[in-house]
């Protein structure tokens, strides 16, 4: 069941993706990975203020946002592994494959840590969702003011990962229940 969900939470988010691919081309190629991070906070936060306030004056939900989250996600671990650039430098095609293989590589992650915690996600809160994405915002920001020089922790790509499965969590969970609102 959750690698249903997951699969289609995750073609949801792609399709997004492909249609502002199709728009706008691959003009977020000229982010850089700290501006993607600081993407994913203003969507985290968001969906915090939304719940905290309970309601929406721009019209749209907190499942927008988790999808953003998604998409802004796999879009950083794709600048991780790309040189920086100043142009849109590659094709739609391009930009899709890579996308698909990274989110693969976050539904892999999520099958083995499901496997390990037995779905320990499916008794959590939809806002625990958004304070762990905060939390690995907030670790993501110090790795890269310390350029990647770690002692014992995991790198950017982790949290990306992990900030990706979260949301597609609490897309799932939103989804399920049917709550799109405040």
């Amino acid at each position: 069941m959750t690698e249903r969900q997951f699969d289609d939470a995750l073609a949801c988010c792609r399709e997004l993706f492909a249609k502002k691919l199709h728009d706008y081309g691959a003009a977020w190629r000229v982010l850089r990975p700290a501006s993607l991070t600081d993407q994913i906070f203003i969507k985290a936060q968001r969906i915090r203020s939304l719940q905290t306030k309970g309601q929406s004056q721009v019209g749209e939900g907190i499942l927008p946002e988790f999808i953003g989250i998604v998409n802004y996600g796999l879009i950083g671990l794709i600048q991780l592994e790309l040189p920086m650039t100043e142009s849109a430098d590659i094709t739609a095609g391009q930009a899709l494959e890579m996308y698909d293989r990274k989110a693969a590589m976050a539904r892999e992650l999520m099958l083995a840590k499901n496997h390990d915690y037995d779905e320990a996600w499916r008794s959590m809160r939809v806002s625990s969702y958004v304070d762990l994405i905060l939390m690995k915002i907030l670790r993501t920001r110090q790795i890269e003011d310390l350029h990647g020089a770690t002692l014992v922790s995991e790198g950017i790509d982790a949290n990306y990962l992990d900030m990706v499965n979260y949301s597609v969590f609490g897309i799932i969970k939103l989804t399920e229940t049917g709550d799109n609102a405040v």
